[in-house]
């Protein structure tokens, strides 16, 4: 199904329609790495998440692998982003010298935003392969340098360091800004025993937990948790006393361990600064009573989030309309439980926060007005919700559904078809769906009509730059034009990492 471009087109005017289905393969490859994870999501197995990626992930490196490196530099997830470095790494023979320099640098800023323990992971992914290449290996160790302390990690990531310097050779004697002292890394990865005490406090307290329970609390808490398990200490007393070595995300989780304060009031962790589509799933973990006594607190949590994540653009939309699904698909599955409500939850708070002052409606598909209170439940009449907000006559209409309008079945895409092609042909309304669930059989993300255009969603927080990236979907925008935006994505995600020094 490979495609060749027969010329090259500056707009819409002059693309070839080989241009313009390349651009379709490449937003569809764009779409599944932005929402799919390759786990189970409500009407598809784990197993046909992963068929249907691998396919894109080979379809689109070999058809267009300038665009595949480019999708680095945009808001596809942590997976697929791990993913595409690794496929890049596997295939140096691909790419000619201008290519492997490009990917190289996107390959740099991208890992610099990954959590260390996907890194890792990666790095173990390459080991299975048997990569070890160059440019592998100058990667590894620019990311190595890069990283605050290498103590830290070789305690609370031992077996992804440890398997990285031997696989990739690289060299662990040596003393550096961001190492223990030299010698003292690798004896304690390679030779542990072979030392009486380490220089570094974190190795030093990892060595001296196995005997004393006080040095437990000196390390990060995944870490002191085995620890904690040997010794026999109690949950909640150990969760009270390591909480001051837990990150913000930690302390959410196990804030109901952690015991009161001095007050005796519960201790919880500060929300206000929980990105916006990690609060709403922890609003939604929550019970309907506890939702209601904590409304205050959330509500305000979840608006600061949201303007947060507005930025500049806040206040800047018009007037905003929002059609949101909380019906029982939005439940999610076993792996990412709530997850389609949260993004519609977090989606409702930012498209507020996006709108002009008093001019944004939301339409939840069950009917509920209180957002706070939303739990997944009953069918999707997307198209009655439709109707109610384009009457509203906003400027923006923009609905976050997985697509499956059922109550009664494709009112949703005639009520969008025919306010395109009847009501409103001047397109006074922007309308865009974002689609927090993968349709592995379909390749895409579902849509609900032809003339609307699509993208998937995974964090609410995306929601501005997938909505510039959606008018590429509506079939009429070739691949010289969607080059055009992917390389000022490149310019500035190289930039912000580069610290200015890109040009």
């Amino acid at each position: 199904m490979t495609t060749t471009r027969t010329e090259t087109g500056t707009g819409t005017g002059t693309d070839t329609y080989s241009d313009l289905i390349a651009a379709e393969d490449v937003l569809l490859f764009v779409n599944a790495a932005v929402t799919s994870t390759g786990q189970r999501e409500f009407r598809s197995e784990a197993y046909e998440q992963r068929l249907s990626l691998d396919f894109l992930h080979e379809y689109v490196r070999v058809n267009y692998r300038t665009v595949y490196a480019a999708s680095l530099a945009l808001d596809i997830n942590d997976h697929n982003a791990a993913r595409v470095v690794e496929q890049l790494l596997r295939t140096p023979g691909d790419a000619d010298a201008d290519q492997k320099r490009t990917e190289g640098r996107l390959i740099a800023a991208r890992l610099a935003q990954l959590p260390p323990q996907r890194v890792y992971r990666l790095f173990r992914a390459l080991r299975a392969a048997k990569v070890g290449n160059r440019r592998t290996r100058a990667i590894l160790r620019d990311w190595l340098a890069a990283r605050p302390d290498l103590g830290h990690d070789a305690v609370k990531y031992r077996a992804g360091l440890k398997t990285a310097a031997r696989h990739f050779h690289h060299p662990l004697s040596t003393a550096t800004d961001s190492a223990p002292a030299a010698g003292e890394l690798g004896d304690f990865l390679f030779k542990p025993g072979v030392r009486p005490r380490y220089e570094h406090r974190l190795l030093d307290a990892y060595r001296r937990a196995h005997y004393e329970q006080g040095a437990i609390y000196e390390l990060p808490f995944t870490v002191a948790e085995g620890f904690a398990a040997k010794h026999g200490l109690g949950r909640s007393a150990f969760v009270e006393r390591i909480t001051p070595r837990m990150t913000r995300l930690e302390r959410l989780r196990t804030q109901r361990e952690a015991g009161a304060d001095a007050r005796g009031a519960p201790v919880r962790t500060d929300l206000s600064a929980m990105p916006l589509t990690r609060l709403a799933l922890y609003a939604l973990s929550l019970t309907i009573d506890e939702r209601v006594r904590r409304r205050a607190e959330l509500t305000d949590a979840l608006r600061t989030a949201a303007r947060r994540a507005a930025g500049p653009y806040a206040g800047t939309w018009g007037r905003v309309a929002a059609v949101l699904d909380d019906s029982y698909s939005a439940s999610g599955s076993g792996e990412k439980r709530r997850r389609p409500l949260a993004v519609a939850l977090g989606g409702h708070f930012l498209l507020e926060a996006l709108a002009a002052p008093g001019s944004y409606g939301a339409w939840w598909t069950s009917g509920r007005t209180d957002p706070l209170l939303v739990r997944p439940y009953g069918p999707t009449p997307l198209g009655t919700r439709v109707i109610d907000a384009l009457e509203y006559a906003p400027e923006r209409l923009v609905i976050v559904s997985d697509g499956w309008d059922n109550a009664p079945p494709g009112l949703a895409g005639e009520v969008l078809r025919v306010w395109r092609t009847r009501l409103d042909r001047e397109r006074r309304t922007t309308v865009v769906h974002l689609n927090p669930v993968y349709d592995a059989d379909g390749f895409d993300v579902r849509r609900l009509a032809a003339g609307v255009p699509t993208a998937g969603i995974r964090d609410a927080e995306d929601l501005p730059a997938l909505v510039e990236i959606a008018q590429f979907a509506e079939g009429r925008t070739g691949l010289a034009e969607l080059q055009a935006y992917l390389d000022r994505r490149i310019e500035s995600f190289l930039y912000e990492y580069e610290g200015g020094k890109a040009t």
